[in-house]
């Protein structure tokens, strides 16, 4: 795969003043001579410069653009191969008719992420840094983006080295006293404890730091849920700024849920509009309550809207109850109306839970309900230095921690240097993983075949 020369439009599709194709391998710029002429016949393609001149179509002697291309010569490019990069007029037909004429010059088209694959490969970045790349494209935030940045400059990988050349030290101790054992070789078990323990406090922050990282890059379910007609949609609407979701005075006319994605603070939360807890008139509703039901039960958050314009209910009542131990934020609605309902009787029925009067309808206390949000469900990162934003790692992390911690038990009961150094080996396989030492295809697959094509 390596031998071929690629190619691939980098700059994002659609209409712009400029558009990038990028070629990479040995042969990179001997295929762009062939689809490119300097506007001076007799210039040659300098490297690092960029040079003015034309795209052609030589078969049929004409120019279609103009255009600059620019030459890095391997090994100091992000591929570490031979790169050219041409920068012409950003047209979708004219990017594409030079990447076709690439192409029958001699390139292949890249694959996605295909570019950073090689990187990956020659050595350029590891693992953690080529997640990051594509992070930093895909950033909803820019609260993401700078923690991407940094996770792309080697700030995330320079913890995990630093972690485990500590571990792999303390095993060439371990392993010295196993296969020299007349030598007199001797390291105090407190020294291995304590070097672990720190170890494991290291892992466990990053391990913590995901749900953090998870509400700036995918994002957290936040359900909205309770009775029908107690204003969910009218909240839903609300709180995304747009009429999205149909209201009506009548019950039941949220038959299946509604799913718009918002941002509070730089977190992302998908917030879901759902059909109201009662007694279905037919088998659609009957469908759409079930499914809203489970959705309940999976999200991140609730918010439980009750009707304070109305007297409780029984079923309000156990609506509350029922939401009381789920990271819940009570919200009692539709307070520009004469209030009914005995608030602080639903309050005491679970006083752990913030509870809120709102109007969805005249949109007050929205502002409050927001930093309730975020203060309920964006957890604690003072520090956003090194989060962890995928779930492979974190679940690569936890199998560090698990090894540690198993490490920790086993010299507790008195097992020998040669048993629990088994632990601590596992460890270092994992964190090797997590950083792309050791790995599978399916593994490199799963990961690039994230990357847009030309990346």
């Amino acid at each position: 795969m390596l031998e071929d020369t690629i190619i691939a439009v980098s700059t994002a599709p659609g209409y712009g003043g400029l558009g990038i194709v990028r070629l990479s391998g040995d042969r990179a710029l001997a295929i762009a001579k062939k689809i490119f002429t300097p506007k001076r016949a007799s210039a040659e393609i300098p490297p690092c410069h960029p040079l003015l001149g034309y795209l052609v179509n030589r078969n049929q002697k004409e120019r279609y653009d103009t255009a600059y291309i620019t030459f890095f010569p391997a090994p100091n490019t992000y591929t570490r191969e031979d790169i050219v990069e041409i920068s012409c007029h950003g047209s979708p037909v004219i990017l594409e008719e030079t990447v076709r004429l690439g192409i029958k010059a001699g390139a292949r088209h890249a694959r996605p992420g295909e570019f950073t694959l090689r990187a990956y490969l020659h050595g350029r970045v590891d693992i953690l840094q080529a997640e990051a790349i594509n992070d930093m494209i895909m950033a909803p935030s820019l609260a993401q983006a700078k923690i991407s940045f940094r996770q792309m400059e080697g700030g995330l990988s320079k913890k995990i080295q630093t972690l485990r050349n500590t571990l792999i030290h303390l095993l060439s101790q371990i392993e010295a006293i196993i296969e020299f054992p007349d030598e007199g070789l001797k390291i105090s078990l407190s020294h291995i404890q304590k070097t672990l323990a720190n170890a494991i406090s290291a892992v466990d922050k990053l391990v913590k730091s995901y749900d953090f990282g998870k509400t700036l890059s995918e994002g957290m379910i936040l359900a909205i849920t309770g009775k029908t007609n107690v204003g969910k949609s009218t909240l839903f609407n609300a709180l995304l700024d747009r009429d999205r979701a149909i209201v009506t005075p009548y019950p039941g006319t949220t038959r299946d849920y509604l799913s718009e994605q918002i941002k509070i603070q730089d977190s992302i939360f998908s917030l879901v509009d759902m059909a109201g807890w009662g007694k279905a008139t037919d088998h659609i509703e009957k469908a759409g309550i079930r499914r809203g039901q489970r959705l309940a039960q999976k999200a991140d958050g609730i918010l439980l809207v009750l009707d304070a314009s109305q007297k409780e209910t029984a079923e309000d009542i156990s609506l509350v109850k029922k939401f009381q131990k789920q990271n819940t934020i009570l919200l009692l609605n539709k307070s520009d109306l004469p209030q009914k309902m005995d608030l602080q009787a639903i309050k005491a029925l679970a006083p752990q839970l913030p509870a809120l009067e709102v109007s969805a309808l005249k949109r007050s206390n929205l502002k409050n309900l927001e930093k309730t949000i975020s203060d309920r469900f964006i957890p604690d990162q003072k520090r956003n230095e090194n989060v962890i934003l995928h779930l492979r790692q974190k679940l690569l992390l936890q199998d560090v921690r698990d090894a540690l911690h198993k490490t920790l038990k086993l010299i507790k009961k008195g097992y020998t240097e040669e048993v629990f150094a088994e632990e601590v080996r596992r460890s270092l396989l994992a964190l090797s993983e997590l950083v792309g030492d050791v790995h599978t295809d399916d593994v490199l697959t799963d990961i690039f075949s994230r990357f847009c094509v030309g990346k």
